[in-house]
């Protein structure tokens, strides 16, 4: 290959280093970003069963203030009961008195579902805030680690970055600008060494998307030091070092 040819296989070797190293970087900032979700997702759970449990608590303290009347109730119908004149009286407030008693029954059974309800969410509330209190210590200590990794990696960057200026000086602006848009289309895969294969006739394809090149374009690549790209996924096409020879 020519210097041109030559100057983009050099930055593409950079290329996927230096990418590299910043997926890395990512990877090790996204872990720290996953781990404060966590914690407050979980910070979020506690706070909504707190305030599921302030609901019931009102509903159960609603229900005991209706007890206390439905009791000031029943001592009013025991009293008329022993005060009633007659049977018919005396049955009909007799069958009030029962029923009142069967419906304070209900309530309080419901009185005491709400309060099962309550310890059972306190229990929740407890088991929560211990993998929130878990979760902090984890995300104190992914911090720590991601700060001195973010360290190193940046520092790797910083090294890597200024090969890739330096290799990127020796190829000509337009070739440059071409690799920059193709790198940016495949994720810094700008170029494509041409795959060989040898049968009853000489086949070649693009390493980058597998179709087929036509021996034309190869021979191309061998005289030509300019950029010939892939016909159908327009990646940057280069010989391999035994294609050369």
């Amino acid at each position: 290959m020519g210097p041109v040819l030559t100057g983009l296989t050099k930055l593409q070797s950079v290329e996927n280093r230096l990418r590299a190293a910043k997926a890395k970087l990512g990877r090790c900032r996204r872990n720290v970003i996953i781990q404060e979700n966590q914690l407050r997702s979980l910070t979020n759970n506690l706070q909504a069963k707190k305030e599921e449990i302030q609901l019931t608590k009102i509903q159960s303290d609603r229900l005991e203030l209706e007890l206390k009347s439905r009791d000031a109730t029943i001592a009013k119908l025991r009293a008329s009961l022993n005060a009633a004149k007659t049977n018919k009286e005396y049955a009909a407030v007799l069958t009030r008195l029962n029923t009142t008693k069967a419906d304070n029954s209900k309530i309080e059974s419901q009185v005491l579902d709400l309060m099962k309800d309550v310890e059972t969410d306190e229990g929740q509330c407890a088991d929560i805030q211990q993998q929130i209190d878990e979760q902090k210590q984890r995300l104190g200590k992914t911090r720590d680690e991601s700060e001195m990794l973010v360290v190193k990696y940046e520092a790797e960057i910083a090294q890597i970055q200024a090969e890739w200026d330096l290799a990127a000086k020796a190829v000509p602006a337009e070739q440059m600008r071409i690799f920059e848009r193709v790198a940016e289309t495949y994720d810094g895969e700008a170029l494509a060494i041409v795959e060989y294969e040898q049968g009853k006739t000489e086949t070649y394809s693009c390493g980058g998307c597998f179709m087929g090149i036509t021996a034309e374009t190869v021979n191309l690549l061998i005289t030509r030091d300019d950029i010939i790209r892939c016909p159908n996924c327009t990646r940057i096409l280069v010989l391999s070092d035994s294609q050369e020879q």
